[in-house]
């Protein structure tokens, strides 16, 4: 058992090379490796506290949970990992903490988050996409799975990426339905694209997740 902390709201990628290196030193005939997120964001939230900044919080995240299996044998109804990667923004160590305070950890978020994102973002895709041997110019046949930290993140990817509303569709939904929790986040935006009708086979999908650091972490997947 490996746990993996500190990580935030991109945690579910590295989680996924984790996984992976697990399989890779695995004796076992047919390797699988389960990843488990367990968010309790709540407990962190001091709801005597009515400043801008930490309304802001309070009102985007949310208790989460969910378990997946990545495996070394092709299965349908999965997701295929063709790339992933990691990026630290320079100088962006302000923008996104965690504060130790009497009664637990506040988080500072700053309103230049989008901003920082929207600047290192696209070479950033650029770069994760060649790994994965996708052109730029097929962004337009591609689903994004993004990590909702708000709806000004998903704004943000959507200008920068000149993407259609459609292409982050689903991680709106995941928002709006259960708020920011964290790392659990994007595998239910992942659980969400597995089973969509809309989204058919060999789809190339896009996740795309932003947390402390400032660090941008991203992976490619094909839909089988």
């Amino acid at each position: 058992m490996t746990h993996a902390y500190h990580m935030g709201c991109y945690a579910s990628i590295p989680a996924l090379r984790i996984a992976s290196g697990c399989l890779q030193t695995s004796y076992a005939e047919h390797p699988r490796t389960d990843i488990v997120h367990t968010e309790l964001c709540t407990l962190h939230l001091d709801l005597g506290d009515h400043s801008p900044e930490q309304v802001v919080v309070q009102s985007l995240f949310a208790d989460g949970f969910i378990r997946y299996s990545l495996t070394g044998d092709p299965v349908d109804a999965s997701l295929e990992i063709l790339a992933t990667a990691e990026h630290i923004i320079p100088a962006s160590e302000h923008a996104m903490r965690w504060v130790v305070s009497d009664w637990g950890m506040q988080m500072t978020l700053s309103r230049e988050v989008p901003k920082l994102v929207n600047g290192a973002l696209r070479a950033f895709v650029v770069q994760l996409l060649a790994r994965a041997e996708v052109s730029l110019g097929q962004l337009r046949d591609v689903q994004f799975a993004v990590h909702p930290g708000g709806p000004r993140i998903i704004d943000a990817v959507r200008d920068s990426l000149e993407l259609d509303e459609e292409q982050v569709r689903v991680s709106r939904d995941v928002l709006r339905d259960y708020g920011n929790m964290s790392s659990a986040t994007l595998p239910h935006v992942w659980q969400r694209m597995l089973e969509s009708k809309e989204i058919a086979s060999d789809t190339t999908i896009v996740s795309l997740a932003f947390g402390p650091g400032l660090t941008v972490c991203g992976a490619v997947f094909r839909k089988r």
